[in-house]
C-alpha cells in the first residue's frame, strides 16, 4: 500500500521537525541519519561487515533476486528479459542466472550498464534509445515470438507495458 504514512501498527509517525510529523514513505524512511522501525523491516548484519559494501546488497539487489526467484520463476533453459539495470535489475539478472536461463536480455537506456550487467549473467543487450521500433518488438524479433518472463526494475509505466509485451503468447 503506497498510501501507507506512517509506522504501519499504529499509523502514527516517528519523524518529526521543529515539532511537527514527518510522513514516512511505505512504512519507512531510509534517508535519515537515525530512525525507529518494526521489528520486521530489520535484517542484523555482522558488525564486522564493511558498511560501504553490504549498503547496497539491502533493498536493490535482494528486491530483483527475490522478484525473480520467487515471482517469475524462470525455468532453467528459458529466456528472461530485464527492464532497467540498476541495482534491482543487476539482482534480477543474477536470479534469472542462478535459476538457469538460457537467454537474459538487459534493457536499459544507458549502454554503459551493459559491461558490468555481464557479471550478473546477462547475455545480451538492448537500448530502446538505439532502435527505430518498441523495445518489445526488437526483443520479439530477437527471441522469435518473446522471451519466457520479463523482470521490470524501473518503475516507469511505459517500462511495464514494454515488459509485459515482450513476452511471449
Amino acid at each position: 500500500n503506497t498510501e501507507i504514512v506512517g509506522m504501519i501498527h499504529d499509523g502514527e509517525s516517528r519523524f518529526s521537525i521543529n515539532g511537527k510529523p514527518i510522513n514516512h514513505f511505505l512504512g519507512t524512511s531510509t534517508f535519515s541519519e537515525y530512525t525507529v522501525v518494526h521489528s520486521g523491516q530489520v535484517a542484523k548484519i555482522n558488525p564486522e561487515a564493511p558498511l560501504d559494501k553490504v549498503c547496497i546488497v539491502s533493498c536493490g539487489l535482494s528486491t530483483g533476486l527475490g522478484a525473480t526467484l520467487n515471482v517469475a520463476k524462470p525455468k532453467k533453459g528459458q529466456s528472461v528479459a530485464v527492464f532497467g539495470l540498476g541495482a534491482v535489475g543487476l539482482g534480477a539478472a543474477e536470479g534469472a542466472r542462478i535459476a538457469g536461463a538460457s537467454r537474459i536480455i538487459g534493457v536499459d537506456l544507458n549502454s554503459n550498464r551493459f559491461e558490468q550487467a555481464k557479471k550478473f549473467g546477462v547475455t545480451e543487450f538492448v537500448n530502446p534509445k538505439e532502435h527505430d521500433k518498441p523495445v518489445q518488438q526488437v526483443i520479439d524479433e530477437m527471441t522469435n515470438g518473446g522471451v519466457d518472463r520479463s523482470v521490470e526494475c524501473t518503475g516507469s509505466v511505459q517500462a511495464m507495458i514494454q515488459a509485459f509485451e515482450c513476452v511471449h503468447d
